[in-house]
Parts: C-alpha cells; sequence; structure tokens
C-alpha cells in the first residue's frame, strides 16, 4: 500500500477535500492522509511514497524533512530543492530567456545590511546607485517588491522617486525588486499541474482577497488564451513546477507574466470558489495518484544536484 501524505498548515478546504477525493477514488494500493510527523532520524525512509507540501516554505523543519524524504525514495511536490534554490528575480530573468513578456525588472541590495554584517561586507556595492538609469529602466509607476517573497507582504507600488525611497527605507534587510507597473486592461491566474494541464482564471487584484476570483470565469480571447496557456507551461516546465499558478497582466493584448513562483498556490474555498476549488482538487489527485503508482525509480546518485 502505498501512502500518500498532505502537509499543510492554516489550510482549511484544500487539503481535506484532496485528501478526500483521492480516497475516494478507492484504489486497491494507495490511501491518502493528512501527513504526521515528529522527530526524523536521519536517512531512514519515511512512511509516505508521495507527499504534497503546502507549508515548508514557511516552516524550515518541514523544509529539511522533506529533503530527507526525497533522498529515501518519497516523491515530492513540489520538489524541496529547487524551491530552495529558486527566487522570483530570478525566475523574471528565466522568463526572458524564454521569450515569455515579464516588465523591466531591478535587483537592489539591502536598504539595511543583514543581521551580522558591516559596512566592509559590502565593499564591492557600487554607491551611490546609478539610480537615474533604475528609474529610466523600470519606469514609474513601478512596484518595490522581495526578490523572493510571495502573498503580497512588502509590496509597495510607488508613482514617483520619492514615493520609492520611502517605500525603500522601510523595507529593511528585506533584498527588494523594482519591477515596471504593466498598465493592464485584463489579468488572469492560472493553476498550473503536472506540467500538463492549465485552469486559466479571470483575477482582479484590486479587489479585497475574498472577491479577485472574477464570477463565471469569462475566458480571455482566444488567441490570447492560448498564448497564456502555452507561456504558463513553458515557464513551469523550465522551472521545474509541477504545482504552480502564473499571473498574467494583459496590456494591449501582450500577456507580461507578473508572479509565477507560487507552488503551494492559494486554493482555499473562500477566495477561489467552489469550482476553481474542485478543479485543482481533482487536478492534484489525479497527479498524486499517478506519482504512486509509477514504479520505484532508479537510486539517484548521492549528488546534491542530482535531486534538483
Amino acid at each position: 500500500m502505498t501512502k500518500i501524505g498532505v502537509l499543510y498548515g492554516m489550510e482549511e478546504s484544500f487539503p481535506p477535500a484532496l485528501v478526500d477525493r483521492i480516497n475516494e477514488m478507492d484504489l486497491a494500493n494507495v490511501t491518502a492522509e493528512h501527513l504526521k510527523v515528529g522527530g526524523v532520524e536521519m536517512a531512514v525512509p519515511c512512511p509516505y511514497g508521495v507527499i504534497i507540501d503546502r507549508i515548508s516554505h514557511d516552516i524550515p523543519f518541514y523544509r529539511s524533512y522533506l529533503k530527507n524524504a526525497v533522498l529515501t525514495g518519497t516523491k515530492v511536490i513540489n520538489n524541496p530543492f529547487w524551491w530552495s534554490a529558486d527566487d522570483k528575480f530570478f525566475n523574471y530573468a528565466l522568463a526572458t530567456k524564454l521569450g515569455v513578456a515579464v516588465p523591466p525588472t531591478v535587483l537592489l541590495p539591502h536598504k539595511k545590511l543583514p543581521e551580522g554584517t558591516t559596512d566592509r561586507s559590502m565593499r564591492n556595492l557600487e554607491y551611490p546607485l546609478n539610480w537615474d538609469a533604475i528609474f529610466r529602466y523600470t519606469g514609474f509607476p513601478a512596484f518595490l517588491k522581495p526578490h523572493d517573497g510571495g502573498g503580497w507582504k512588502s509590496v509597495y507600488k510607488v508613482d514617483s522617486p520619492e514615493e520609492f525611497f520611502a517605500a525603500y527605507d522601510e523595507s529593511g534587510d528585506l533584498c527588494m525588486t523594482l519591477q515596471g507597473a504593466v498598465k493592464f486592461q485584463e489579468y488572469f491566474r492560472c493553476y498550473v499541474v503536472n506540467q500538463e494541464k492549465v485552469h486559466v482564471m479571470r483575477y482582479d487584484p484590486g479587489q479585497p482577497h475574498h472577491l479577485r476570483y472574477v464570477p463565471g470565469n469569462p475566458p480571455p480571447a482566444p488567441e490570447l488564451g492560448e498564448r497564456i496557456v502555452s507561456d504558463s507551461l513553458k515557464l513551469c516546465r523550465a522551472l521545474g513546477y509541477d504545482l504552480n499558478t502564473v499571473e498574467f497582466a494583459v496590456e494591449d493584448g501582450v500577456p507580461y507574466a507578473i508572479d509565477f513562483m507560487n507552488p503551494a498556490p492559494d486554493a482555499g474555498l473562500e477566495s477561489v470558489g467552489p469550482e476553481n476549488l474542485r478543479w485543482i482538487v481533482d487536478a492534484v489527485a489525479e497527479m498524486a495518484v499517478r506519482r504512486a503508482l509509477e514504479p520505484a525509480g532508479t537510486q539517484l546518485p548521492y549528488h546534491w544536484a542530482a535531486f534538483l
């Protein structure tokens, strides 16, 4: 019997719905449950053949547990090694190389020195920065946001250099990016599952969180929809994520990828609604069962990079 474990935090709707959906399939050799873990002995296999990870980005204990699980043969969605190494600024650069439209983005040094460092730690940093060149590149309005953040935390919309510097002063020791704003006419968020299925959802980021998914989910125009699906798959296949959301802001018919490092995407009933929740539960359940039924692979060589 292969067990699928669901690892999560404060979520109330998606994890139990996923466990119930898998168990409703009534498969002879696969069952799902809410994962339990205590002290973790090194290099000892965990009891789960597949783990769906929804929380390790916030809990270092879980992230280390999952890496140990991969080492001993468990299939983890999403890959904890790549997730640990990834950041959003790299993703923007990768998207550019892939031919996916992305707003102009600049990586900025920490406004406040990271803990344990001094001015001497930053001797390779150009000072003062050429702010005029940076502002010409991104333009205004722009968004100042963490280079590896999520959940709209520490995100500032700035309309001038003065507003930028006031927000930058508040960013503390976070590493930030400045990204030109897209003057969008349409906005979409897409679930991408197993690097093969895409569910396009019309989205309004200007609404309160629980109202952002547009009722009725009107689809994009056919040509635009095809490009959104193609770019979503292109990004997730390059990034190696089997569960992700990709966001597009559409300006003058061009979908600009805004956010596509969401390996534990929002799937709460109160925000995405029953139809979108049903889609993501079914798609993830199918993916998890397929992974559980796959024959065990050959042992990876014991090199860290082999697990990416």
